[in-house]
């Protein structure tokens, strides 16, 4: 029976270390032997494209070299898939959104995936699902891959490099995994993965938090003076790979869909996936009635390194019922993770707890 099957599903390989981008090459041609299809994001098309074609053309691979439109829509997917000739590998450079994209293209056109996150701002690049929006990036829906991705190549040189916030957002998105599963656990909800969350999976959930909170504020400290410490590495790892596997085979929770629904509001537009989600883990914890040690660690946390804990530190400063409500009921919409709680959750719930969670954080911070 479904709901007792434990099922863990990860990339078939992870590598993870500074310059690593050099060999994107040698684990190509561990997967195919005509020709590269490589979607860059528009900053890697610039700052990182002659590293990465530099790598295939000294192998001399053939190669074809995409620009990402910006957006993981449905449209843009289209698009890619329609540039795709005769190439045996799709390979994903960039963002949360450029390697969906890139994933979603390889499934639909059957080929094997490779991805290179060039930040560390979400726990997209290990899993099989892709994350659509609408092309005015508001959440459209989430589709389950066939296979999570053959290969991921994480240069933490690159990633250091990036904007810290980046870093940042993906503690947030990260935060987000052992709370998650440990709803999902506690209700025997199935994961993405197809099953129930196992032992394996909450450990590598809890893991993650724990890594967070040891080393967080620590590797922020360390990217903003431009060094990459053991610290750097175990955010990025933490980030990545452990929130990967983690949220995929222990399962989603209200976090993610509060930030599904904050994704109505324009005002919160300009804010990263892991911000908006670090917000919704505040509210599940208010939604959980969790105890007062664990909020305060968890805020506390958030506010150290930067992650917001309030509406007000999203942009959404004229709050309204109408407002409210909205996000709520977005949240609870039909298919979205809140409702692998352990206790139904609805509309009025989540609206009270974004107010309690509001206030808690202006209270904090």
């Amino acid at each position: 029976m479904d709901n007792a099957r434990r099922i863990i599903k990860s990339p078939l390989k992870y590598v993870q270390g500074a310059g690593e981008i050099e060999n994107l090459a040698a684990h190509y041609k561990a997967l195919g032997n005509k020709k590269a299809f490589l979607i860059l994001c528009p900053v890697n098309y610039s700052e990182n494209r002659d590293i990465i074609v530099s790598s295939f053309e000294k192998e001399n691979i053939p190669y074809e070299v995409a620009a990402f439109g910006g957006e993981c829509s449905k449209g843009e997917i289209k698009r890619l898939q329609e540039m795709v000739k005769s190439a045996d590998v799709i390979v994903g450079v960039g963002g949360g959104k450029a390697i969906d994209v890139a994933k979603a293209v390889a499934y639909y056109l059957k080929l094997p995936v490779i991805i290179v996150p060039t930040l560390a701002s979400t726990d997209a690049p290990c899993s099989a699902v892709a994350v659509l929006y609408s092309d005015d990036g508001v959440f459209d829906e989430t589709i389950v891959l066939d296979a999570n991705p053959n290969c991921v190549v994480v240069d933490t040189e690159i990633i250091s490099k990036a904007p810290v916030r980046l870093l940042v957002a993906g503690m947030g998105d990260a935060l987000a995994t052992y709370f998650e599963a440990r709803a999902s656990c506690a209700s025997n909800s199935l994961t993405r993965a197809g099953g129930v969350s196992s032992v394996s999976a909450q450990a590598l959930a809890k893991l993650s938090y724990d890594i967070l909170i040891a080393d967080g504020l620590v590797a922020k400290c360390a990217v903003e003076a431009g060094e990459i410490t053991p610290a750097v590495e175990n955010i990025i790892e933490a980030n990545t790979f452990l929130s990967g596997v983690g949220f995929e085979s222990g399962g989603l929770g209200a976090a993610h869909s509060v930030h599904n629904g904050l994704t109505v509001l324009p005002e919160a537009k300009g804010f990263f996936h892991g911000e908006k989600v670090a917000f919704g883990v505040l509210v599940q914890l208010v939604l959980e009635n969790a105890d007062d040690e664990e909020i305060a660690t968890v805020f506390n946390f958030c506010k150290s390194v930067g992650l917001p804990t309030s509406l007000a530190q999203l942009n959404i400063t004229d709050v309204t019922p109408e407002k409210l409500m909205a996000v709520a009921t977005a949240s609870c919409a039909e298919k979205q993770a809140i409702h692998n709680m352990p206790f139904p959750v609805s509309p009025e719930m989540v609206r009270d707890a974004i107010i309690k969670a509001d206030k808690l954080g202006e209270m904090l911070t």
